[in-house]
């Protein structure tokens, strides 16, 4: 199943095109695309037998799948080939940071990048949860997500790399810095949800491409791992981890820069489309 944000309100998305949920439930369930996790549940058993005229739309309306969550955690060096590109070794344990979700948007968007700063790409998977969990068994894992979307963790390096430590959250939360979608894909609908492949480019140029397989931490594994420390509330979004590729790791380093275009992917899902501009 595909759930969906368009222009602001809750539909399900097929290949006839969009149901819009308020109408078609009868006002069963409101048109707040965020309000759903909160009877994640009961919606789904509702939306598997959903009936409703479905509109066509254009896909530059869709917005985030989950566009105001109360919290959103990010993953760092969840990826090897990632964590070797970053001078660090393999992670034992979850590094963790935020991304405020203020700078959480929709797929298809222009970014401003900040005046002088090094604005670098990160790909990733992102997880939604669907039911509250609070010390989950990794075991159980995929049944407190929702669904999955493409995201992007893009990053402004001179700030995040500003103090000692480095201040992840501040360098990663710019506005429109998290794009997400297109659109929430259920788990149900992967022959493996844990073995997708993954990938990006600027311009046309592929700049990274690897598979959610090779995850450090498996999306079950975080699920447990983070709801050990903080109750995981429906709708929060987890950025998994980036693969190698992005920019701060390269000789000579790459930044994006006005007039870019970085398309971003995931198997099964679908893909998010940035294009980069400077603030007038």
């Amino acid at each position: 199943m595909r759930i969906g944000n368009l222009d602001g309100r809750l539909v399900i998305l097929t290949d006839a095109g969009a149901i819009d949920v308020e109408r078609a439930s009868g006002g069963q369930f409101g048109a707040d695309p965020q309000g759903a996790y909160d009877r994640w549940a009961e919606f789904t058993a509702w939306a598997a037998t959903a009936q409703g005229r479905a509109e066509p739309y254009d896909i530059d309306d869709l917005g985030a799948p989950s566009p105001a969550p109360r919290q959103s955690f990010g993953i760092g060096l969840n990826y090897a080939e990632h964590a070797d590109e970053s001078g660090f070794g393999v992670p034992d344990y979850p590094s963790v940071f935020t991304k405020f979700p203020s700078c959480i948007t929709g797929p298809y968007t222009t970014v401003d990048l900040p005046p002088g700063g090094h604005t670098d790409w990160e790909v990733e998977l992102v997880a939604v949860i669907g039911t509250e969990a609070w010390h989950a068994d990794a075991d159980a894992g995929w049944s407190y997500v929702a669904g999955l979307c493409v995201g992007q963790d893009l990053s402004e390096r001179i700030t995040q790399m500003a103090s000692s430590p480095p201040q992840f959250s501040m360098g990663k939360s710019f506005p429109g810095f998290g794009p997400t979608g297109p659109w929430l894909v259920t788990p149900d609908e992967f022959d493996d949800p844990d073995d997708l492949e993954l990938g990006c480019a600027i311009n046309g140029e592929e700049v990274q491409k690897s598979r959610t397989s090779h995850l450090i931490i498996s999306v079950p594994q975080l699920v447990a791992r983070l709801s050990a420390v903080a109750r995981l509330l429906p709708g929060d979004v987890i950025f998994t981890g980036t693969p190698a590729g992005v920019g701060q790791g390269r000789n000579p380093q790459r930044w994006l820069a006005p007039g870019d275009e970085l398309v971003s992917y995931i198997e099964g899902i679908g893909e998010l489309r940035q294009h980069f501009t400077l603030p007038a």
